[in-house]
């Protein structure tokens, strides 16, 4: 991590090793500030007091090494952040004014998604800012990766049945809740129904029809146009001297016929003339036989009319407005089958209410199965924690796990009573401790101080060490109130935790200091603040020194010294 303005410290690298790093320094140097910058790394608040007085903004930026397929790289690229070869790059900046910036992979980010990514992340443990496994989901998740299969099988088949159980619920509630609706659509679509039925319109009807009412409304006019026309073509029967166009037509072909041989020209016209005679007789015979077929019937008429009212009333209530007989064949169409759709409501909620049934007895089973396994589970992690508590200073602690349920009257049953039920399963679990012979066990946040609380947090993550999946660790005081071989104990597990794990440990005690792979010196300069080179790895001399200060503030005594060469040497025996 780079820090720059953020508290005492003014510009500075903070390098962590993949194993045990210990962060050490004169009480006030602002060695908690390597602890406030990873939490604003990780999407803490952001409060402008951390702000360095005269700096217009703090900015802590960080690499975060990672498979690509962790879980935070797969969140954070699916937020359009890129890995810088196999690191992910998080900056965070907080204005004096208060403001906050976060950035991902080189995107700009919403802070919230830091806090996404840090359940994945980091586990810190601290003395006022506990987080993880301090709450009871987190602690049921953790206690089901420490049971391993015996639990992540049938939670499988338990979030696979509660899904569906879940799917069916909203449907059969939608339509059980909508059951008048539904009724009353689907009377609409029955009287519309018969309604067409009755008149039963054809494909195109209403166009022919419309077509027949006309001719039949002007059927005198159409019929004296006809012989009009007819006679003007053909003659007049009642008149013999009338001139018609036939008659004018083949005199002159007569005429051109008698010359035609004396020129081709004309010939080709007395052709022409020819034909056009013929057509003339055949339109003057079609008018005819329209004139002789046309009915002027005021019957016909009237049906046409009175059939084209019923399908003029269809058009306007389903012809959705097109108008048109078509329309309403496919409304009737339509119609026809989201009936059916809906007359099969009550087949189907049969159907849903007994998978419903099937799928909640189903869960029954399951979440009994779930229950048992966790309770043995629990029985194994309570024992191991409390066997580390012993080699922590709290050798009368006892931890405990409380798994429950919350009755509810529309739950599933377990063990004969209907209890609540989630995506999870029936139980709360809660991590409970008992800090000394006759206590009442109680939840872990409450039930121990602030130093005791870091070392159950320790001891409960070196329990699960292997079974969570968090990388890193960090721990600020956990060491607070906790002296001479207890102390070396500490040391000890946190060494163990990061065999596993990288650990990060904010201490002041040497004992545990002596454990880590790294040590870092955190120091002021001469102005107050901490620069580039006010933290520093420390290494042979440098870091015996830092370790007899830490034994007996001085570090130079001969004394401190020694006893600082005995911790290192028997740390690195123990490893």
């Amino acid at each position: 991590m780079r820090i720059r303005s953020l508290g005492v410290i003014d510009d500075a690298v903070v390098e962590l090793s993949p194993g045990f790093t210990a962060v050490t320094g004169e009480t006030g140097a602002g060695k908690t500030m390597v602890v406030t910058s990873l939490g604003l790394l990780l999407g803490g608040r952001a409060d402008p007091a951390l702000v360095r007085i005269g700096a217009k903004a703090a900015v802590v930026e960080g690499r975060i090494v990672m498979r690509p397929d962790a879980p935070a790289a797969v969140r954070a690229e699916e937020a359009g952040a890129e890995l810088d070869d196999g690191a992910l790059l998080i900056s965070r900046t907080v204005s004096a004014e208060g403001r906050s910036r976060a950035h991902v992979g080189g995107r700009s980010v919403p802070v919230g998604l830091l806090a996404e990514l840090a359940d994945d992340l980091v586990a810190v443990h601290g003395q006022t800012d506990q987080q993880g496994l301090l709450r009871p989901a987190r602690q049921r998740q953790a206690l089901d990766r420490y049971a391993g299969d015996a639990v992540a099988v049938p939670l499988e088949k338990y979030a696979s049945a509660y899904r569906r159980l879940r799917s069916v619920a909203v449907e059969l509630e939608e339509i059980t809740t909508r059951a008048r609706e539904r009724a009353q659509e689907a009377d609409l679509l029955r009287f519309g129904l018969d309604e067409i039925a009755a008149v039963e319109p054809v494909t195109g009807e209403d166009t022919e029809l419309a077509a027949e009412a006309e001719r039949l409304g002007h059927a005198e006019s159409l019929a004296s146009a006809a012989q009009i026309a007819h006679a003007a073509l053909a003659g007049n029967p009642e008149d013999p001297e009338g001139v018609d166009a036939n008659t004018l037509v083949a005199g002159a072909h007569r005429a051109l016929e008698s010359v035609r041989s004396h020129d081709p020209a004309l010939g080709a016209l007395a052709e022409r003339i020819g034909e056009l005679g013929i057509l003339l007789a055949d339109v003057a015979g079609e008018l005819a036989g329209y004139a002789d077929d046309l009915d002027a019937d005021p019957l016909r008429l009237a049906a046409v009319e009175e059939r084209r009212a019923a399908l003029i009333q269809l058009t306007r209530k389903y012809g959705d407005g097109q108008n048109t007989v078509d329309s309403v064949l496919a409304w009737a169409e339509r119609g026809s089958a989201r009936l059916l759709e809906l007359d099969g409501d009550d087949e189907r909620i049969a159907e849903l209410t007994a998978e419903r049934d099937g799928l909640r007895e189903e869960l029954s089973l399951l979440a009994q199965a779930l229950t048992d396994a966790r309770g043995e589970a629990a029985t194994r992690f309570a024992s191991a924690v409390t066997q580390e508590l012993a080699s922590l200073a709290m050798p009368h602690a006892r931890v405990s796990i409380d798994i429950r349920q919350a009755e509810d009257p529309e739950g599933v049953e377990v063990d004969g009573r209907p209890v609540a039920y989630g995506p999870s399963g029936t139980d709360e679990v809660e991590l409970l401790l008992a800090p000394h012979p006759g206590a009442q066990p109680r939840p872990i946040a409450k039930g121990a101080s602030g130093g005791e609380l870091s070392r159950v947090m320790l001891a409960v993550e070196v329990v699960f060490a292997g079974s969570d999946p968090v990388p890193t660790y960090l721990f600020d005081e956990v060491d607070a109130g906790v002296g001479g071989k207890a102390a070396v104990e500490v040391g000890r597990r946190l060494a163990k935790l990061a065999k596993s794990a990288q650990v990060v440990v904010v201490t002041h005690l040497p004992q545990v200091a002596a454990f880590a792979d790294r040590q870092l010196l955190v120091e002021k300069t001469n102005d107050g603040s901490v620069t580039r080179s006010g933290v520093t790895v420390l290494e042979g001399e440098a870091r015996v020194r830092e370790l007899s200060r830490m034994l007996a503030g001085q570090e130079d005594s001969v004394s401190a010294r020694a006893h600082a060469e005995e911790l290192l040497a028997a740390a690195r025996a123990d490893a």
